[in-house]
């Protein structure tokens, strides 16, 4: 009742939060006080042309975005706030790596987003290993992260070589590239009518051409790789007003104040401080030691990476982060490709039905291992199988 009389007696204030994630895009409306009054929450297609590949449709992506800003705000609406126009910024976070390019004459993507967790490009990674000093570890210094299927850099000299509009568009200017939160602010504030072409520093940093001590794209990266300056987005911090959205979407004029990669939000969201961790169970699973303003290089497989820049004039956080590509989608798995549940909710009544996993071991290896191992020839396996397993042992060792 205390709290209601509050947003009652004064200004009702509210911020937006749009969370672009690997199956799913959500849109909450939080109040003065933090507290979530709606959100809604889509899922969209997950597209499997070949063994190891994953990819999303651009375009599903931004229909998805928009589907949740209008059904969050019809629901807020409905609960009697008035948030049309009480909200004052919205944040953005997003699936990190996962890589695009579109045509910054048409707006229209020039083929399917390449999403983080695959592993197509695998040849090429074994060619630069092959050709440059260090191999796997030639770009840790500057970057903080091995040469791996993981990262856009590779994905996008994939796009570079294998598809021809993809090559064209560059050669003519015509192409942009982005980790997904650049691809929904150029839509978001703009697109071919003025949008803004940016990233920020935690998803610059999930590309492999960032460098970490001068939070900008390293020159010599490029040149070794081959990949053109004039396509990559200008580098922002974690916590400043990018720009503002167009009367094509839902909520008008409204700026976007912030944007994190998804396991840098979790940080910032946890106040994870320096010497402090933070472990998120989504899609993937992520560990992520804050190690203050100094880069640590890991010799046990972890990845060097940035943390959060609160601001263009804010200490930069780094942090040691263990990834593990596939968590929760293994329950998705259970759903979408075996049949053994009809939602994500039924695992957890399945395998409570028996009270260990039979001797059924699980390793969820469905597009390579990260780390420590960084094996991208990796696959999943199921073993210990007998006559006496059955889908409620599957189920409980799957989730």
């Amino acid at each position: 009742m205390k709290e209601r009389s509050v947003n009652m007696s004064t200004e009702e204030v509210f911020i937006g939060s749009l969370d672009q994630g690997t199956t799913s895009t959500r849109f909450i409306i939080y109040d003065r006080l933090a507290k979530a009054i709606a959100t809604y929450q889509v899922e969209f297609t997950q597209i499997y042309p070949e063994a190891g590949w994953v990819e999303h449709d651009p375009m599903e992506i931004l229909e998805s975005v928009r589907v949740c800003m209008e059904r969050a705000v019809e629901k807020a609406t409905g609960d009697g706030y008035k948030v049309a126009k009480g909200i004052k910024a919205i944040g953005l976070t997003n699936q990190r790596e996962t890589t695009v390019v579109w045509s910054k004459s048409t707006g229209s993507p020039l083929y399917n987003a390449i999403v983080w967790m695959d592993g197509r490009t695998t040849s090429v990674c074994r060619r630069l290993e092959s050709e440059l000093p260090g191999g796997r570890t030639h770009f840790v210094e500057t970057c903080g992260l091995p040469i791996s299927t993981y990262f856009s850099a590779l994905k996008l000299l994939w796009l570079l070589e294998k598809v021809a509009e993809v090559k064209s568009a560059v050669e003519t200017g015509d192409a942009l590239f982005g980790t997904i939160d650049t691809w929904l602010i150029w839509n978001l504030t703009g697109g071919c009518d003025g949008g803004l072409h940016v990233t920020d520093v935690s998803n610059a940093s999930r590309t492999m051409l960032m460098n970490l001590k001068t939070l900008d794209w390293d020159l010599p990266t490029l040149q070794t790789l081959g990949i053109p300056i004039e396509i990559l987005p200008k580098i922002v911090s974690n916590s400043e007003i990018i720009g503002k959205v167009t009367s094509n979407w839902p909520l008008v004029d409204i700026p976007i104040a912030g944007c994190l990669g998804d396991q840098h939000a979790a940080m910032v969201g946890q106040a994870c401080k320096k010497g402090e961790a933070k472990s998120t169970y989504g899609t993937g699973a992520f560990i992520l030691l804050n190690t203050g303003e100094e880069v640590i290089n890991s010799s046990h497989g972890l990845l060097s990476t940035l943390a959060y820049k609160l601001g263009p004039n804010a200490p930069t956080n780094y942090a040691l982060e263990g990834s593990i590509a596939i968590a929760g989608a293994a329950v998705q798995w259970l759903r979408d490709s075996l049949g053994i549940i009809k939602t994500a909710a039924d695992v957890e009544g399945l395998a409570k039905k028996v009270d260990n996993t039979g001797g059924l071991y699980f390793v969820p290896a469905f597009s390579g291992l990260l780390s420590p191992w960084w094996r991208d020839d990796a696959r999943g396996s199921l073993m210990g199988i007998s006559r006496f397993t059955n889908n409620s042992h599957i189920a409980k060792v799957c989730a």
